[in-house]
């Protein structure tokens, strides 16, 4: 257990940094704060973590590029999950079509992108690279797609459907983190290797993803603060830190037969908290913002006791890479 305290305390530790190094320096740093953080984002999302996609997923043998039935056990369980999430909102609480789609988001959409590839590769090694790599592209093109639809359903989306599907197909085609992707798959497909110095720049920029991106989040959670917990978060909690990891573990176990780092590391990044991209989508049309933030902030901070026992669970062997051998 203490070397898992040892893994999660840190990893944990650098978001409540950023948290704290926000709290206190927001006062002192005044404009300028806005405008840094967002550079530090664009660091993260557009260099950093780009380079620590392409560089695991260009050292993958191809054939594991290509396992279709591990991303669709895995996108059946996460939408499994936003259709009950919303399901319980649209028909238990009588919310808006809107209010319920952003809710079914909560419970379905981890924190992938800032979370996953740091705590994935920490826990279990590179051979997770290749299952976070296609989890979060192909969960992403899912949430890209479903969020304008569901919205357009709703009645919120203004847009016409030729831009609607203009826009969707421009955010999937244009996003860093899969444009990475796919030049690292037509890297391992080519057997292409950088040259040594261009490789040794791609090393220095991941190596910053995952302290830069724990960091990002802390203050962005600083900067959102807790002002209305909602009603919903008493089965979005649940749904996303519990019920989702444990259907993560069973249907992976049941469908194919997987790696078991491949299993772990599904189960593992179906444990995050809440993306703070719900925020943004919740932002985007107006509805259930601050209830969106206060879902991401509290996920988060429960996620510290429950991705613990999750590791630990892993490590001491009490959780099998497959439940039906």
């Amino acid at each position: 257990m203490a070397d898992i305290a040892g893994l999660v305390l840190p990893f944990f530790g650098l978001i409540f940094v950023g948290y704290l190094t926000a709290k206190f320096a927001r006062n002192t740093a005044g404009a300028n704060a806005g405008d840094a953080m967002g550079w530090l984002n664009i660091f993260i999302i557009y260099v950093s973590l780009p380079a620590l996609f392409f560089k695991l997923v260009s050292k993958t043998p191809i054939e594991q590029l290509t396992r279709f039935d591990f991303v669709f056990a895995s996108m059946g369980v996460t939408y499994t999950i936003f259709a009950f999430v919303f399901g319980a909102g649209y028909v238990i609480r009588r919310n808006s079509f809107a209010e319920s789609t952003v809710q079914g988001l909560a419970g379905a959409y981890g924190n992938i992108g800032y979370m996953g590839p740091g705590l994935a590769l920490l826990a279990l090694g590179e051979p997770a690279a290749v299952p976070v790599a296609l989890i979060f592209c192909f969960e992403n093109v899912l949430h890209f797609m479903v969020a304008p639809a569901m919205m357009a359903m709703a009645g919120d989306e203004k847009r016409s459907p030729g831009t609607l599907v203009a826009g969707i197909a421009k955010k999937i085609l244009l996003h860093p983190f899969i444009l990475s992707t796919i030049a690292g798959v037509i890297a391992a497909f080519l057997h292409f290797q950088p040259p040594v110095p261009v490789q040794r720049l791609i090393d220095y920029l991941a190596q910053a993803a995952a302290p830069c991106a724990l960091f990002a989040m802390g203050v962005t959670l600083a900067l959102r603060p807790l002002k209305r917990i909602p009603a919903e978060i008493a089965y979005i909690v649940p749904a996303k830190l519990i019920v989702h990891p444990v259907l993560m573990y069973l249907v992976m176990s049941f469908a194919g037969n997987f790696d078991p780092v491949w299993v772990q590391t599904a189960v593992l990044l179906a444990a995050l908290p809440t993306a703070t991209n719900v925020f943004v989508i919740g932002q985007q049309y107006g509805v259930w913002q601050e209830r969106a933030s206060a879902t991401i902030l509290i996920t988060t901070v429960l996620s510290v006791a429950t991705v613990t026992m999750l590791l630990y669970l892993i490590s001491s062997g009490a959780l099998p890479g497959d439940l039906f051998p």
